[in-house]
This record gives structure tokens, C-alpha cells and sequence, in this order.
């Protein structure tokens, strides 16, 4: 299975330092941008899901809020 690079959402954690991101019922943890997006292109491959496309600026998958 292959999604896209934008279905991953990444947020700033309240009250810690460091993003979180989200995809498809994983979550992961990192101190910077990139250090969380390669975590969960990590966990998604675990899980037998590859990201087809890569993100040229990876503030544009930054979310204010979870939808």
C-alpha cells in the first residue's frame, strides 16, 4: 500500500519540546521536523505502507490542530 507524504500531520507538542506526528493510527515523537517525519516514514514501513511522494519543505505537513 502507498499514500502520499500529505496525509501525515505534524504538530508542535503543548507543553514540551519537540513535534509530534500522525498517520493512519501511528504516532511519533521527535525534537525537530525532520527527526519526526523519519520516524514515521519508519512506522508506516513496519507496517508494510510506503510514502510514494517526499515533501520539498516539510513546513507545509505542520498542523495547528488535529482534525
Amino acid at each position: 500500500m502507498e499514500i502520499d507524504a500529505r496525509k501525515i500531520k505534524i504538530f508542535k507538542i503543548r507543553n514540551r519540546r519537540g513535534y509530534a506526528a500522525l498517520c493512519l493510527n501511528h504516532l511519533t515523537e521527535g525534537k525537530t521536523l525532520f527527526e519526526t517525519y523519519e520516524r514515521m516514514t519508519k512506522a508506516l514501513r513496519r507496517s508494510k505502507i510506503n510514502v510514494k511522494s517526499t515533501v520539498s519543505n516539510l513546513k507545509q505537513l505542520v498542523t495547528s490542530s488535529i482534525a
